[in-house]
């Protein structure tokens, strides 16, 4: 099967790039109004883009609260969502008025963030802090502007859960990390191993 995404060709019954690019990491992110509001979304579309310095990434389908608020403020938080927390991430997915509580709505208790103004959840097993370093405005190959919107940032805070540090490493396994896949499709992580790269 092969189908043309500029022409419409595409004869399954659903889009199968979510189910391709898979399994995506879920960047939840915390984020702060000027005025204060706390936001707390899911996002799919996001990514470690460098590690010196640590960057990170996410897009938004949409022009959503948690990049109106990044805009206005510089700052959000990453938490890490994890199999013991897929409800509660669920439920902070719902299209809710802007100004709702996320956080609280789905029962989750905020923590204090170190260096930045958004709190993380509680509950996550860990978390970066970031400051804004640019929004981009996404369009297609002919120049049109889309309805997405691309948020990097630069990690300028790490909190980590003592339990899940063995022989100075993380154990990403032990925290069970989920991740999103095609259509209603989630995994867990819940087995690794290791390959070296090569030297040569």
């Amino acid at each position: 099967m092969f189908y043309d995404t500029r022409d419409n060709s595409r004869t399954l019954p659903h889009d199968p790039f979510k189910a391709i690019v898979a399994p995506r990491p879920i960047g939840w992110i915390t984020s702060i109004s000027a005025m204060g509001t706390i936001n707390l979304a899911p996002y799919s579309y996001f990514n470690g883009v460098l590690s010196r310095p640590n960057l990170v990434m996410f897009s938004s389908e949409g022009y959503k609260d948690s990049v109106r608020n990044i805009e206005e403020t510089g700052e959000f938080v990453c938490n890490l969502a994890t199999w013991d927390l897929r409800d509660a991430m669920n439920a902070t997915s719902a299209p809710l008025p802007y100004g709702v509580n996320e956080m609280e709505r789905a029962g989750l208790t905020p923590a204090p963030s170190k260096l930045v103004k958004p709190p993380r959840v509680s509950a996550s097993p860990a978390a970066l802090e970031c400051k804004l370093l640019q929004v981009i405005a996404l369009k297609d190959l002919n120049g049109k502007p889309l309805d997405g919107h691309t948020v990097i940032g630069q990690v300028i805070g790490v909190h980590v859960d003592d339990r899940f540090v063995k022989d100075g490493r993380l154990d990403t396994a032990a925290m069970k990390p989920i991740a999103r896949c095609g259509y209603d499709e989630y995994a867990v992580v819940e087995r690794m191993f290791r390959m070296t790269r090569p030297t040569s």
